[in-house]
């Protein structure tokens, strides 16, 4: 079910039905939500969706997932929950952290390739950047053989801004921590270029003391997206509906917080 609060956020988002559009009255945005949703956490496929649970065919969501991701619904709800955890003083700006971790694609599609890391198997990669709390700012997807160096900057620049306080909106983190595959001269010099402070190992030289501590949240945030079952394993071709269910993942890990924060 989806909570009545969570619906007051995002009923607001959704593009309007056409007037006049052929065909029967189409399913409520509610419960094809709900059937995105049972998606999202079981991993079934869309032709296997219960009818029975009343949320309308497979295909059916599948459309309205395509249609809400054409309008932003997704990114604006994300960002949204950011606001209101900013607002709330819970985003922790003082770093972030990046990683990247690889999954399977077991039907291709756009931003696949050969997994350094599963025997060249067709997959992808999820890029990260978190705040210091773990709260998941913004993801990328990419082919699997695709450098984490090169998402650095990248998923810095793709951190939306975020409202909620006095001044302008806040996008940049004080500092950005990453392991020895970040370590680069000229992502250094663009960080520092943007007034980040970059702490990120350097390779053939010991770590920095103490920064495992201080990465391990991007781990963490990295299990509970993972533990969307529909993002362990790529089964989109189309690369927008895969980022689409990113998207609503994401989105609720926010919510979940801003939840635990208020209770």
């Amino acid at each position: 079910m989806v909570d009545d609060d969570l619906w007051a956020l995002i009923e607001p988002l959704l593009p309007p039905w056409p007037e006049g559009s052929p065909g029967p009255r189409p399913v409520p945005d509610r419960l094809c939500l709900q059937g995105i949703l049972y998606v999202l956490y079981q991993d079934v496929a869309w032709q296997l969706l219960p009818l029975e649970l009343g949320f309308g065919s497979g295909q059916t969501c599948w459309r309205r997932l395509d249609r809400w991701q054409k309008a932003g619904v997704f990114e604006q709800l994300h960002r949204i929950l950011l606001t209101e955890l900013h607002a709330s003083g819970k985003l922790d700006w003082t770093r972030a952290c990046v990683d990247g971790s690889h999954i399977r694609a077991k039907k291709g599609g756009a931003s696949t390739g050969p997994s350094p890391v599963d025997r060249r198997k067709t997959g992808s990669k999820h890029h990260l950047i978190c705040d210091g709390r773990g709260i998941p700012l913004h993801v990328i997807t990419t082919a699997a053989n695709v450098n984490d160096i090169t998402q650095t900057l990248n998923l810095v620049d793709g951190i939306p801004p975020v409202g909620g306080r006095p001044g302008r909106p806040r996008r940049r983190p004080e500092s950005v921590l990453g392991d020895k595959a970040y370590d680069s001269r000229a992502v250094r010099r663009e960080l520092q270029r943007r007034r980040i402070t970059p702490v990120i190992s350097r390779k053939g030289a010991p770590n920095i003391k103490g920064l495992g501590k201080l990465r391990y949240v991007v781990e963490q945030t990295f299990a509970l997206l993972h533990q969307f079952k529909r993002l362990a394993v790529r089964w989109e071709r189309r690369l927008e509906l895969h980022d689409a269910f990113v998207s609503l993942a994401c989105a609720l890990i926010c919510w979940r917080r801003l939840k635990r924060q208020v209770a």
